[in-house]
């Protein structure tokens, strides 16, 4: 059985919704608006999300940036319900994370079939990344509430490649799925030379990497693994480009300009035994603490504990 948390202003459409989905064997929870829909994956993560786009407080765009913006929910799939069905809503979803989108008024056995076919992906997808070659979400999550029940403190390396997209554009995505396939084996051997034993490392998806340490080893791990993907973007973009510094590229505007070379921004958060509350809480945490990072400028470590 299978776990929606469907989030809708209408009543009348939770409704519909929850009886559509328990006849199919499906638990489903309701949410009325987007901060219920959050504090109700605080409390239980689901194994699949539903938003309605136009919602009071916050709308469905929102509560999907939050929710792909956290490394401990980015995950959970995202299914879109909204009642405009022009190509700018559907591009403005997919830039906030969402999986699929579905424009009301939909057949309800359409509905069935998209949650159907975004679970059995996820499940096909396991728990290990086919570039990267590294543990996922769960294991990561495992791996931090293996700690929490030994009662001891730890420390999270949250990893984001700098500008990747830009990067991805110029030198072409053959070359960008290479240096994320060859960041994990990098990060691998980052913990293997300056880690503690027992430390793990995950691929949260994209660009996005997780290492659970503790705080001795937490920057040495940092620094040496953004030491090796300059030395793998070095081999794979060739020596000329890597030493120019920078790489010409479109930002979000569209507009071009330049962008410093195989740089990663990292987030790292010390945990106490005693200040531990929930995975989704430190998700949250390491999210802000890295777009903090990224905006003192690339390559920036920002180091705090919680």
């Amino acid at each position: 059985m299978s776990y929606v948390l469907f989030a809708d202003d209408n009543e009348d459409m939770r409704q519909m919704v929850r009886a559509l989905l328990e006849a199919s064997g499906h638990e489903v929870a309701l949410a009325p608006d987007g901060p219920s829909a959050l504090a109700a994956i605080d409390g239980r993560e689901p194994d699949i999300l539903l938003l309605d786009v136009d919602m009071p407080h916050m709308s469905g765009f929102e509560v999907c940036r939050v929710v792909k913006s956290n490394p401990f929910t980015a995950r959970i799939p995202v299914l879109m319900l909204t009642a405009e069905g022009d190509i700018d809503s559907k591009v403005q979803g997919f830039d906030a994370g969402a999986d699929d989108y579905l424009p009301k008024p939909f057949d309800p056995r359409e509905l069935r079939a998209r949650v159907t076919a975004l679970l059995r992906l996820v499940r096909r997808e396991s728990d290990r990344n086919p570039t990267s070659g590294l543990p996922g979400g769960k294991s990561i999550e495992d791996s931090i509430v293996a700690r929490v029940d030994r009662d001891e403190p730890f420390a999270v390396c949250y990893m984001d490649l700098d500008n990747f997209k830009a990067f991805a554009d110029t030198f072409g995505f053959a070359v960008a799925d290479q240096v994320i396939k060859e960041m994990g084996g990098a990060l691998r051997e980052a913990v293997e030379e300056t880690g503690g034993d027992g430390d793990f490392v995950g691929h949260i998806g994209g660009d996005d990497f997780l290492v659970v340490t503790t705080e001795p080893y937490a920057e040495a791990i940092a620094r040496e693994g953004a030491r090796r993907l300059r030395e793998v973007v070095r081999r794979l973009v060739g020596e000329e480009a890597f030493d120019r510094g920078t790489f010409s590229g479109l930002d979000r505007n569209g507009a071009v300009r330049r962008f410093p070379i195989a740089r990663v921004s990292t987030a790292v958060l010390t945990v106490q035994r005693d200040t531990f509350v929930s995975l989704n809480h430190l998700g949250l945490l390491a999210a802000e603490m890295k777009r903090k990072a990224k905006k003192q400028g690339a390559g920036t470590i920002l180091m705090a504990t919680v």
